[in-house]
């Protein structure tokens, strides 16, 4: 029976659009056939639906996934109007690979029959061909493109095909007919030794460029760099032997090599071995795809990143060595040995030979992991995934692609470790360098490691940047750094050049920012003075702006409508403050009770902060102490009072005096007048985005104070 040969991913550009249609044509339906070719494994309906993996859906769900998945997003993308059925692009929608171990989904489907999926498959796949022949193409293909959203819905199925192969792997050995498209290694013998390798540390750039040729998921784009400290390798994977030894010393009973949650999930399971191992009447045995052998104590050990970390904790104890599992930017420092042999056969994706088990070149299976020399290490890429220290979290410059906002951004929670290298099954884009996938450390995937020596923290120059959920957080960071809307400037950048625009300040030593909230205001002050306290009563707050300055960045989602969300990035570099952060100091504190510290200031901004205090005027009758003579103080406010905040008592204007209006700039002038002089009045006008379609625009009224000699 004739291979099913997985060819690379295509290259995005070219000078033939026809030659390249028929490309994308040619990859498309040697997707669809693997994958079809996959599931033709199994021996009868019923075991589509069987769990054979708890934290997962059935496989139906997985045989009508793809195909939906091409639907949703063509819809979503407008680049169809009508959908084929409504039911199925539901119900096979959405899966459930990022479960908890400990919170199993009992939830019931009523799934469709095998048959009525693969007629639904049929009608799918002839759309697509029919859009392949007929789409709009230029080159090279860009991420607007349709090709593009078609490009995506193959790369999906990919790596659905091998998501899917660990589930079938799972499955009663009786559900399943070996096929001679799917050819296992039978080369089983003893485990190699595995020595470490010296490797010479440097300093290296991850990630894509937007003008990349080769198709890519959003969290493979951006710019990160690393320096890596001098360290070694193990020449080889572990081995199932050299992971015997950890086994047999009762590793899976010892609670000291574990971490906290991989002692949960060590307890919640009960493991004692690896999930793949099998211990029948004295002998081990491994389950492979479709049949169980004698366990090749030469193959990779294939476990979770649990177990692979609690592995190397009990190594390097007993071999009292600094040992752990390499970082990714290790993993893609190593990686560049493999580079030396690429004058003779080509870089991906356009190899003249696959340099590994990879690609579906030669096994359905693992191999011996001496089997494929790469530079001075085997196995750099290919045969198992290869865990690592680094959860995911996006290269500075992440952004989403509107067709998938959320194929990265669940991951980014510091609960997902990367995996590189790929497996025996791994195809296209994640065959390829640039490739960044990441699972839950409890998640079996075909995914062993390697470890290193070294004295350099993993944790070393590692910051993760969640997207910020919280909606009142997020829609000051969104008021703060983000968009302006309806021809409205940005309140913290024009209520600070407003300001200085009326003050004549001989110097421009330190300033205040009382009420910072998360900090646009600050930073905009550190243009022009030499160091800037700000401060805020909450710390969520306070949190965020520290955050910013210290990580360059800061990720948040804002809502459109209902549940559904944006994504958005705050930047320093963008926004051009990353010469003036280290002037900024961000503190927690309460404007009524200022440390004596906070004094000396040439200026002090207050904005959208009176209206919020619960005595205003205690406040302001303090503050001159804290500025120099000839300093100044500048508040803002848009005089909202509310008795949620402040006594009514206690509220500066707003209120009647002797039956007459009193406004708060009376109240302002009564209580500074003894200090300041009244410089200017001005208005500031601010919008505040609640949804994509709900917005507060309200008018802030500025009063610049200068104290007196």
């Amino acid at each position: 029976m004739e291979l099913l040969t997985a060819p690379p991913t295509p290259l995005l550009s070219g000078e033939d659009t026809q030659i390249k249609r028929a490309e994308i044509k040619a990859y498309f339906q040697n997707s669809w056939a693997r994958y079809e070719s996959l599931f033709s494994l199994i021996s009868n309906d019923d075991a589509y639906f069987k769990k054979a993996e708890p934290l997962r859906h059935p496989l139906i769900f997985y045989f009508g996934h793809t195909a939906t998945f091409f639907i949703n997003k063509l819809k979503l993308g407008k680049y169809i109007d009508e959908r084929i059925n409504d039911h199925f692009e539901s119900m096979f929608a959405i899966g459930v690979d990022e479960m908890s171990w400990d919170d199993l989904n009992d939830a019931h489907y009523d799934w469709p029959q095998v048959d009525e999926v693969r007629a639904y498959r049929n009608a799918v796949r002839a759309l697509i061909e029919s859009l392949i022949d007929t789409m709009p193409l230029e080159l090279p293909i860009g991420q607007s493109s349709l090709a593009w959203a078609i490009l995506m819905g193959i790369e999906h199925e990919r790596i659905h095909l091998e998501t899917s192969s660990v589930i079938i792997r799972q499955l009663p050995l009786e559900d399943l007919t070996p096929s001679m498209q799917w050819p296992e290694c039978r080369d089983y013998g003893e485990a190699p030794d595995n020595p470490l390798i010296q490797v010479k540390g440097g300093d290296i750039s991850l990630g894509k460029v937007d003008e990349d040729l080769t198709y890519g998921w959003d969290n493979e784009y951006g710019r990160s760099r690393h320096h890596i400290s001098d360290f070694r390798a193990s020449e080889k994977l572990v081995s199932n032997g050299e992971f015997m030894a950890f086994v047999k010393a009762g590793g899976y009973k010892e609670p000291k090599w574990w971490s906290d949650e991989g002692n949960a999930w060590r307890e919640y399971t009960n493991a004692n071995m690896p999930r793949f191992w099998r211990h029948i009447d004295g002998r081990w045995y491994q389950r492979n795809l479709c049949s169980e052998i004698p366990l090749p104590l030469n193959w990779p050990v294939e476990v979770n990143q649990l177990e692979a970390k609690a592995f190397c904790n009990w190594k390097a104890a007993t071999t009292e060595r600094s040992i752990r599992l390499p970082t990714e930017a290790e993993w893609y420092w190593l990686r560049r040995e493999l580079e030396g042999d690429m004058t003779a056969i080509g870089t991906a994706p356009a190899w003249r030979e696959v340099p590994g088990n990879l690609n579906l070149a030669h096994y359905a299976s693992s191999c011996p992991v001496n089997r494929f020399r790469q530079g001075r290490f085997f196995d750099l890429v290919g045969n198992v995934w290869q865990w690592t220290e680094t959860p995911i979290d996006g290269f500075p410059g992440f952004a989403v692609h509107p067709l998938y906002d959320d194929f990265s951004t669940p991951t980014f929670d510091g609960k997902h470790n990367l995996i590189k290298g790929g497996s025996w099954i791994s195809t296209g884009n994640e065959a390829i360098a640039a490739s960044r996938y990441a699972f839950r450390r409890h998640f079996y995937q075909h995914a062993g490691f390697r470890y290193v020596e070294s004295s350099q923290s993993p944790d070393e120059g590692v910051k993760m940047n969640v997207y910020e959920t919280d909606e009142l957080i997020s829609q000051y960071l969104e008021f703060h750094y983000g968009r302006e809307y309806f021809g409205v400037a940005n309140f913290c950048v024009k209520g600070v050049q407003d300001a200085l625009a009326e003050i004549n300040l001989e110097r421009h030593t330190r300033a205040l920012d009382i009420g910072c909230s998360v900090g646009r205001a600050s930073f905009e002050l550190a243009r022009h003075f030499d160091a800037v306290d700000a401060i805020d009563f909450s710390a969520r707050f306070i949190q965020q702006a520290y955050a910013l300055k210290e990580q360059g960045e800061k990720r948040y989602t804002i809502r459109t409508e209902g549940e559904l969300v944006e994504y958005r990035t705050a930047s320093l570099a963008s926004l051009g403050y990353n010469e003036v952060k280290h002037k900024i100091d961000f503190l927690q504190g309460d404007a009524l009770n200022l440390k004596p510290r906070f004094s000396g200031y040439d200026l002090v901004y207050a904005s959208n902060l009176i209206d919020r205090l619960n005595e205003p005027k205690a406040f302001l009758e303090q503050i001159h102490s804290r500025i120099n003579a000839g300093g100044y103080l500048v508040i803002a406010s848009p005089y909202t009072w509310l008795e949620d905040y402040t006594p009514k008592a206690n509220w500066l204007g707003g209120i009647k005096v002797n039956g007459e209006n009193f406004t708060t700039l009376d109240g302002l002038t009564e209580t500074l007048i003894p200090h300041f002089e009244l410089v200017a009045v001005k208005e500031v006008p601010f919008v505040i985005r609640e949804t994509k379609r709900k917005f507060q625009h309200s008018l802030s009224e500025m009063s610049i104070w200068r104290k007196r000699q």
